[in-house]
């Protein structure tokens, strides 16, 4: 069972055509009480920033001083836990420092495309979101 003072959070993002295409991201809080699904895309980008897109999103809402974090990005996961130096996305990079000052995560690599329900549904709306900003650009 979940600690009252602990979030997971979910996150993808999409990139139709990486790097530089329409793209989109996602996250997905639950607390205790409510479950939140935060969305939107980009007409340029590429599915590294909009992964971390997703974190920062979920970060700056946070509703508890912990949180455990659910990717699919090795990269992002990596990056963050300072195993990997972070070269790219350094804008993004100083806003998850901002965002993630105060709390306490944990983070989970999660295979993607696999029986995560929650992992699925913010893989699908990321995609749907990337797809949208592509109509949108023509």
């Amino acid at each position: 069972m979940q600690n009252c003072d602990t979030s997971i959070i979910y996150t993808d993002g999409s990139c139709l055509q990486n790097p530089d295409g329409p793209s989109g991201w996602c996250c997905c809080i639950v607390d205790e009480s409510k479950l939140w699904i935060l969305c939107d895309g980009e007409i340029s980008s590429t599915n590294n920033r909009m992964e971390l897109t997703a974190i920062n999103e979920a970060l700056s809402i946070c509703p508890t001083p912990k949180c455990i974090i659910y990717t699919d990005s090795k990269l992002t996961l990596n990056c963050a836990k300072g195993i990997w130096k972070r070269k790219a996305n350094l804008d993004l990079w100083n806003i998850f420092d901002i965002n993630s000052k105060n709390i306490s995560i944990e983070w989970e690599w999660v295979k993607s495309h696999k029986n995560n329900v929650i992992n699925n549904l913010v893989d699908e709306i990321a995609r749907k979101e990337a797809r949208k900003i592509k109509k949108l650009k023509k």
